[in-house]
């Protein structure tokens, strides 16, 4: 991530003629620096969508200023908007069961800087990787979840997350569907990973479900939890192409590195706020 303090707008509102240019101005106006901008126009929703980042340092004033008075342009168009700061990073909660790759990833790119976020705590239905957790000194929150506790398992996620001031929740191969009281809580907030390329093979063992089917491309789907189980808005996909000699254990294989790639990078575009959802569709300015 850059080292640039920025401020990234993003927006979305009904499509009409002088929205770029009153965005525009107003930056202009305050000797803003617009040094990324971004913008889409959905024809058929007649809906038009935004991103701009701005020098932080190049205006007279700090976000909250910048809330203000952008608040009357907003008004105006009728805008979904928000504004954020890039020196402010971003806390991600990561949730995961037994299997490792995706944390392990994630904490490989989390080392290295190449997510520079920070990570209040780690939260699993196993105890697995608590040794692993801790040697890196990140608190580790064991959380089972039984058909009898789930209630109550995911009431102690809410508490953990809300605890350590969560701005997002990455489930990183977490075995468990989410009760629908936490996705309303959280909305556009968790990030899943399946190892599907979705809409296909929903649910439990999908590469099995791939292999049964006869498929020549495997796939995995970063995307935004909904109470509908792998139904919400998708971020990112990718896919990798087999063959008839592949068993269901090669695409499992194959798809744990795309799995991978696919969270990191659907991860990376909402951190930078890349990322507007409008229904269960996202436009991401890559």
């Amino acid at each position: 991530m850059s080292s640039i303090h920025r401020y990234t707008l993003n927006l979305s509102c009904p499509d009409q003629v002088g929205i770029v240019a009153a965005v525009s101005t107003f930056i202009a106006e305050n000797q803003g620096w617009i040094v990324e901008a971004s913008h889409h126009a959905d024809a058929e929703a007649q809906r038009f969508f935004m991103r701009q980042e701005v020098l932080a340092d190049s205006l007279p004033f700090g976000i909250e200023v910048f809330r203000e008075k952008f608040a009357p342009i907003a008004a105006r168009f009728g805008m979904d908007w928000r504004i954020n700061d890039s020196f402010r990073k971003k806390r991600v909660v990561i949730l995961v069961s037994k299997q490792e790759h995706c944390l392990y990833d994630l904490l490989s790119r989390w080392q290295a800087r190449e997510l520079d976020v920070e990570i209040p705590c780690v939260i699993s239905n196993h105890e697995t990787f608590r040794g692993f957790i801790e040697w890196h000194g990140i608190p580790f929150h064991h959380v089972p979840v039984t058909p009898d506790t789930k209630a109550e398992a995911y009431a102690r996620v809410m508490e953990l997350f809300d605890g350590v001031g969560g701005d997002v929740m990455v489930l990183a191969r977490y075995m468990q569907i989410l009760s629908p009281e936490l996705c309303m809580r959280y909305p556009g907030q968790i990030l899943n990973i399946h190892h599907s390329f979705l809409p296909s093979f929903i649910g439990a063992r999908p590469y099995h479900q791939a292999y049964q089917r006869g498929v020549k491309l495997i796939g995995a789907t970063c995307h935004y939890v909904t109470a509908e189980l792998d139904q919400g808005p998708i971020i990112e996909q990718d896919v990798i192409r087999v063959d008839h000699s592949d068993r269901p254990d090669d695409l499992v294989r194959y798809g744990k590195d795309i799995e991978k790639t696919v969270l990191a990078r659907g991860l990376r575009y909402h951190l930078e706020d890349r990322v507007i959802t409008h229904g269960n569709k996202t436009v991401v300015f890559r």
